[in-house]
């Protein structure tokens, strides 16, 4: 079966040959025609295929992104699309807000503080999670007008704090009588000294009962602590 490209390619062959010719046979002359018709027919045809390709492949692309991704645009006009067909409110949430401002410059943040001039049915807001409160000194200036920006400050967790969410995760993921004395306490002092950083105090935990699981001993004792704290260092060293 002939594509449509080649039926064309004849059809357009053929009429160029044809209307070259000087003939007065009224045959040929309703030939012509019939042909020019098909030729119009095959275009109308054509043109529908297209349409319903095209709309078929933006109905694919909402539910299979490539693996390189969406451009920044079309996911931003993505965004203010599907959120006009939903309507209500919208709360956006950007952590480490200033390593993505360092690593790709702010027109994302430009184009969310323009967000809401964009919307038609919705309404959106913009919270960003920094550990560079200084961050923002750095903006362009017409995004820094933009943000409205109201900071709230969470100081560092302390060692009582610390504690309190190691014996919270601990709870949920290690049995009990598996943690010695003063383990919990220890890891969250050493994490306390880091600034107050969970993650830091949470690793020091994992990787203690790690060391303790390799020596086949059923109890975490201090001195996994310390052998974990050593490994941790190393590993971000190298």
């Amino acid at each position: 079966m002939k594509t449509f490209n080649e039926k064309e390619e004849k059809l357009n062959s053929a009429l160029k040959k044809l209307k070259n010719l000087k003939f007065e046979n009224p045959e040929l002359k309703e030939h012509t025609k019939n042909l020019s018709n098909q030729k119009n027919q095959l275009e109308i045809e054509k043109k529908e295929i297209e349409d319903k390709y095209r709309a078929l492949l933006e109905d694919h692309e909402k539910d299979e992104i490539p693996f390189t991704g969406w451009p920044t645009d079309r996911v931003f006009s993505e965004l203010v699309k599907r959120m006009n067909q939903r309507g209500g409110v919208y709360v956006l949430v950007l952590d480490e807000i200033d390593h993505l401002v360092k690593k790709a410059g702010d027109d994302l943040l430009y184009n969310l503080t323009t967000l809401n001039a964009e919307l038609k049915t919705a309404r959106a807001g913009v919270i960003g999670i920094a550990n560079d409160l200084k961050f923002t000194d750095f903006l362009d200036p017409r995004v820094r007008s933009r943000l409205g920006q109201q900071d709230i400050v969470f100081n560092p967790y302390n060692a009582e704090q610390l504690q309190d969410i190691l014996r919270s995760r601990a709870k949920a993921g290690i049995n009990q009588d598996a943690i010695g004395a003063g383990v919990i306490e220890l890891c969250a002092a050493l994490a306390a000294q880091e600034h107050g950083d969970a993650r830091c105090a949470l690793d020091l935990l994992r990787v203690s009962t790690e060391k303790a699981e390799q020596e086949g001993v059923e109890i975490v004792e201090q001195n996994h602590v310390r052998i974990a704290q050593a490994q941790i260092e190393s590993d971000q060293v190298t």
